[in-house]
């Protein structure tokens, strides 16, 4: 089985990028990552201006998918998330939804043990998740750094890209090149002090190319539901974003017309925040299996 080590790093997406080991389609993979900080917060007195910025939220990859080509559906099945017995949480001035009273540092270095963090007296349960993952934007869609989230993917900060899940992303570049990290052992939807609990870990998975089939933002499947993740400049336009995708695709799965499609979003369709404290603030639109299976949507999608 091959395995991404984590000394190849990106810090951001771009059209133009070097893929550093080639996958194919239905390959088993590994993919080593580095925690946000890099690995540099090693002990309770650091704080955020004391370490190099240059090198925070790298994402290990590229990875090129052999047959992947614009107008594809990249499919990226997460099969295990392992991840280091300590992370770090950390607050810093001016920084999170609270900016305006952060006013001081503060560290944390969390043990991890028996599937559990423990934090001021309490015993937590983990939900390992992957916070940055994406591919390569279409030629003229900029570029994007691995701190910020878009129709690429990116640092969406999504808590349900977990363990058994499989996130779709719309191939623009050959090879898709895929790029992930910033691992969090457990993160609270927002994550609104601006960091989860941050860990090194080692992702395996495995991936996928749907032919001649296109979103506009990435879909992610659980075992319950199926996810439209978006982003804006506010959440009033993230969740436009991820509303119009949802209604699109209930039009669309279920041969309904736009308008009855609306009405049901309206029933059935939760919005929830993904996170508030990037560049662009992101949300899911979440819906239900029972109501339409993630492949029947897949189905449906058209190509370019």
């Amino acid at each position: 089985m091959k395995t991404v080590e984590s000394t190849n790093v990106i810090y951001s997406f771009k059209p133009n990028m070097t893929s550093v080991v080639i996958v194919e389609p239905g390959e088993i993979f590994k993919v080593e990552t580095n925690d946000c900080f890099f690995q540099q917060i090693t002990s309770e007195d650091m704080v955020l201006t004391s370490i190099d910025h240059s090198t925070l939220n790298p994402a290990t990859g590229p990875i090129f998918i052999n047959g992947a080509e614009p107008g594809d559906l990249l499919k990226v099945k997460i099969l295990n998330v392992d991840i280091a017995e300590k992370g770090v949480v950390m607050i810093a001035p001016g920084e999170g939804v609270l900016a305006e009273k952060a006013k001081k540092s503060l560290v944390k270095i969390i043990p991890i043990k028996d599937r559990c963090c423990q934090i001021n007296g309490l015993e937590i349960p983990i939900n390992p998740m992957i916070g940055v993952i994406g591919v390569a934007p279409g030629n003229g869609d900029g570029e994007w750094g691995t701190d910020s989230p878009w129709k690429h993917g990116g640092n969406m900060d999504t808590k349900d890209i977990c363990e058994g899940t499989t996130i779709y992303f719309p191939v623009r570049q050959a090879g898709g090149h895929l790029a992930l990290g910033d691992l969090h052992a457990i993160m609270g939807d927002g994550e609104i002090c601006f960091t989860g609990l941050e860990v090194q870990g080692e992702v395996t998975l495995k991936v996928d190319v749907i032919k001649n089939k296109t979103v506009t933002w990435p879909i992610l499947e659980t075992s319950y539901a199926t996810m439209v993740i978006a982003s804006g400049d506010t959440l009033d336009d993230a969740i436009k974003s991820a509303s119009d995708q949802g209604v699109e695709h209930l039009a669309k799965g279920l041969e309904i017309s736009w308008e009855e499609a609306y009405m049901l979003a309206s029933l059935v369709v939760d919005i929830k925040i993904s996170q508030v404290v990037d560049p662009k603030k992101t949300v899911r639109a979440i819906i239900p299996k029972m109501i339409l299976n993630t492949d029947k949507l897949v189905r449906s999608i058209k190509g370019l």
